[in-house]
């Protein structure tokens, strides 16, 4: 058992591959905040070498864009440090694009899509309060 939890948030409107793409990239900004969470390589009984996987589960929610407001206000009341992807980061093609695009709004502006979290399970718990289970 962990003493925190990850938890991915994501609007419930957004098309699959949207929903697979807010994860992927939001999983990333977890673990490139924090190494310590990738395991060691996977090998198999023939000897091919895998990339190795986060050491610790995912909770991937979903909320309507009201609810991911609250999430996220939440969690900057905490000082909890979050992975955002906001809607206008659909349109762009790398890294500093999507930047750019979060840099121009104020946080209680921001059209967030999704949103991940790494920190002690009660206050993960409190931060995402309403969220559902993705199913």
């Amino acid at each position: 058992m962990f003493d925190t939890k990850i938890a991915i948030v994501v609007r419930d409107d957004l098309a699959v591959w949207q929903k697979l793409n807010v994860t992927a990239f939001l999983t990333s900004g977890v673990l490139g905040a924090r190494p310590e969470l990738l395991g060691e390589d996977y090998k198999d009984a023939a000897g091919n070498t895998y990339y190795p996987l986060l050491i610790q589960p995912v909770m991937v929610l979903t909320t309507d864009g009201a609810g991911l407001t609250k999430i996220h206000a939440r969690a900057m009341n905490r000082d909890v440090k979050l992975s955002i992807y906001i809607e206008d980061m659909f349109a762009t093609g790398h890294d500093a694009d999507n930047r750019a695009a979060v840099l121009q709004y104020q946080p209680q502006d921001m059209n967030i899509v999704g949103l991940a979290l790494r920190a002690e399970r009660k206050i993960v718990d409190k931060i995402i309060k309403g969220a559902k289970m993705h199913g």
